[in-house]
Formats: structure tokens, C-alpha cells, sequence
């Protein structure tokens, strides 16, 4: 299950294209998880996704399928 995930250790990152006024989220890799989280907010929530999640994910916004109209 996601949520009995061990964040306690991650090792968040950001992106290098990311702006200095905070507005970010940050990632980390957990075994074979991705945790996602806001950058403003670092013991709030996270999301989880396992691989095959995190791949459609990423595939889906290279081929804009998240664009706003």
C-alpha cells in the first residue's frame, strides 16, 4: 500500500528550471516509488505513485494530455 510508504528518509529534489519564489513541488525516488510533494510544505501530504503510475503520468504530460485549454 502507498500510504505505509516510509517517507522518513527520502531525498527530495526539485527541478533546476524551477523559480526562487517557492511555488514548486519536489520529488523523490523510494524504492520503486516516486513521492511527489509541495515544496512549501514539506511535512504535509505526499502523493505516491509506483512505477507503472509515475510512467503514465510523466508520458501523459509530454504528450499534453494535462494542457489547459
Amino acid at each position: 500500500m502507498h500510504d505505509e510508504l516510509d517517507l522518513t528518509q527520502a531525498r527530495w529534489r526539485k527541478s533546476s528550471l524551477s523559480s526562487a519564489n517557492g511555488q514548486c513541488v519536489e520529488i523523490a525516488r523510494v524504492g520503486d516509488h516516486v513521492a511527489v510533494r509541495d515544496s512549501k510544505n514539506p511535512s504535509g501530504p505526499s502523493l505516491v505513485f509506483n512505477s507503472g503510475e509515475w510512467k503514465a503520468f510523466i508520458g501523459g504530460a509530454k504528450n499534453g494530455e494535462f494542457d489547459l485549454p
